[in-house]
């Protein structure tokens, strides 16, 4: 499996790594002992890189990890992120104080059972505080020996040369598929100057990109999908119908449309790394394809033929949805 580095002096880890909102119930009812026979398979196949926050099951993610951590009773074989940012707040959703941070930083710590977390993103920008604010606070915790790397989510290309100028950024996280190709307007390229690892999360498109997607019934049974526009009619319909297209180019190629969704993200740059997620165990290993598959230039030109650029239906967001991630663009 590919391998990338987080940062200009961080870790190596596989180029696929593992989304572990998954461990809660956002896309439906997640079971803590299945989870952990995911976090097997992850070491079994090589996947190194596991992707959290402190929001994901309001700790339910992070405690599922800590607790497979300390019933293996062995030093920790993953490079483990985690965000901060998001609250339950219903007046200020976002909070990026040192305060806050701080007290959430040594919650983190406590549920996943480590002492220090390798790369620590701010999950949403609070407009309250200014960004060398939060990359100051951010590089106090890399001083006490609490953080290792720091990265920041769904951040605008200014604000990330802002930060990175306080202190080194390690890797930006944004959603990036076939689907969702907004970060190669700006934040692909800021990454890559700066040294940041670009994290694409979602990048099989919330299942568009995939063998099984999901159709109005079950994503009416998932709080987030039921009202996002790519899964509303008559959006869906139209995306499914591209689906269908690039499922029978992926079983041409040999290969699951996961897979081949994930070696296109992986074959954009060698700063790029993707964290799907999924509870099922067969399909990672069907996301796992992707890793080692090459994007000939010929494919490339059949995936551009089969999902032009601006191909999918609807927004990747709803109004609600969109409040927290910056808009550059």
């Amino acid at each position: 499996m590919n391998l990338r580095q987080l940062g200009q002096h961080g870790p190596k880890v596989n180029a696929l790594g593992y989304g572990a909102m998954s461990f809660t119930d956002f896309y439906g009812p997640a079971y803590d002992q299945n989870s952990a026979k995911v976090l097997d398979a992850c070491l079994e196949m090589g996947i190194t890189h596991i992707d959290t926050a402190n929001v994901y099951g309001m700790g339910r993610s992070e405690n599922v990890i800590g607790g497979w951590l300390k019933a293996r009773g062995s030093p920790c074989p993953f490079t483990i992120a985690t965000k901060v940012g998001i609250t339950r707040d219903p007046e200020y959703r976002f909070n990026n104080s040192k305060e806050h941070m701080t007290q959430s930083l040594h919650e983190s710590l406590r549920r996943l059972n480590i002492e220090a977390i390798d790369l620590y993103y701010v999950h949403r920008r609070d407009t309250r505080v200014e960004i060398e604010e939060v990359s100051e606070a951010l590089a106090g915790f890399v001083k006490a020996g609490k953080v290792k790397a720091v990265g920041f989510s769904e951040i605008a290309p200014s604000s990330l040369r802002r930060a990175h100028a306080v202190h080194p950024v390690a890797a930006v996280q944004s959603e990036y598929s076939l689907s969702t190709r907004g970060p190669e307007l700006g934040v692909i390229q800021a990454c890559k100057d700066i040294g940041a690892t670009f994290v694409a999360f979602s990048p099989v498109g919330r299942s568009l990109l995939t063998d099984r997607p999901h159709n109005r019934v079950t994503a009416e049974r998932m709080d987030f999908l039921v009202n996002n526009p790519r899964f509303m009619e008559p959006n869906l319909s139209e995306n499914l119908k591209f689906n269908v297209k690039f499922r029978s180019l992926a079983a041409d190629l040999s290969i699951s449309a996961a897979g081949l969704a994930i070696a296109w993200v992986l074959q954009q740059g060698d700063h790029i790394a993707a964290i799907p997620g999924t509870r099922h165990i067969a399909h990672l290993q069907e996301l796992a394809q992707g890793a080692d598959f090459t994007i000939t230039a010929e494919i490339a030109a059949r995936i551009d033929d089969v999902l032009p650029v601006g191909w999918a239906h609807g927004d990747r967001y709803s109004a609600k949805q969109w409040v927290g991630p910056e808009r550059y663009c």
